[in-house]
């Protein structure tokens, strides 16, 4: 089965509070972003064990330890009736960009494995198995715009759509981890409710709707700045950094351009319809 795992992007993200856990309590939408790796499941030759073949952008770490595999050894241990599988990951979506590919990878994985092998899971338990690979995998699992809040796992409806916008992403070839951008970050409570700022035009959101890693990433990393504003200077209506950094994003209206930019050879960049 073939199946192509997409990213996402967050409008607004605010660090709230530290939780007794050590892990923080956030507040973000989460938008489905149609930038894809592509994953295949097979059964494995006979004999063989679960293993992945890793192509695309290089993966740092060991296979064996894929949030793909991962995943389906997490199914593989309540359904034994699973044989060993061959994975194949292309990876295209940058790591370490706040895009959560590697969330999308793993979640993917659990929905493929559930279709292939006809495990009749419902949304509710492919959710559940996803929390427990990463903070933000079980969004991928119904791949809609929600409201993320405790650890970027738990989600509230939203209405609001995208559809249509153009949006360009700029990746600058940085790899910020996520321990590193959140030592950097002081919580506090946001100036404006985002359910409530993302429920105006698009055209206000540049004063009301922010990520926090923006200004705890900006002494270190001043080209993220740079971005955002070649963005805005380029017509985006809205631009941002998207999670911990450090793709940032700008969007435009239906049926709008980007202004032609010049980007360093080292950067990569999306640009496609919402």
């Amino acid at each position: 089965m073939l199946v192509f795992p997409n990213a996402k992007l967050n409008l607004g993200l605010y660090v709230t509070q530290r939780r007794p856990d050590g892990f923080h309590r956030l507040e973000s939408v989460f938008v489905p972003l149609p930038w894809t790796d592509a994953l295949e499941i097979l059964p494995a030759a006979p004999g063989q064990p679960t293993s992945i073949t890793l192509t695309g952008r290089p993966i740092p770490g060991d296979p064996a330890t894929n949030l793909c595999v991962r995943a389906y050894e997490l199914l593989q241990a309540d359904f034994p009736q699973l044989p060993p599988a061959q994975l194949y990951l292309h990876k295209v979506v940058p790591i370490g960009a706040g895009l959560g590919g590697g969330s999308a990878d793993a979640a993917f994985a659990l929905k493929a494995t559930n279709e292939l092998f006809n495990l009749a899971l419902m949304p509710e338990a492919l959710e559940s198995y996803a929390r427990r690979l990463g903070s933000d995998c079980a969004f991928f699992i119904r791949n809609q715009p929600v409201l993320a809040v405790e650890k970027g796992d738990i989600f509230e409806e939203i209405d609001l759509s995208l559809s249509g916008l153009t949006c360009v992403v700029v990746y600058p070839g940085l790899h910020i981890g996520t321990a590193e951008a959140y030592a950097r970050i002081v919580p506090q409570a946001p100036k404006f409710p985002l359910r409530e700022a993302l429920a105006q035009p698009m055209s206000t959101w540049r004063d009301t709707v922010s990520n926090d890693f923006e200004t705890a990433l900006a002494p270190t990393y001043p080209a993220l700045a740079d971005i955002k504003q070649r963005l805005y200077e380029a017509g985006a209506t809205y631009a941002s950094l998207s999670g911990s950094g450090s793709a940032v994003y700008g969007l435009w209206p239906a049926g709008a351009q980007p202004a032609p930019m010049a980007w360093p050879a080292e950067y990569t960049v999306w640009q496609g319809v919402l």
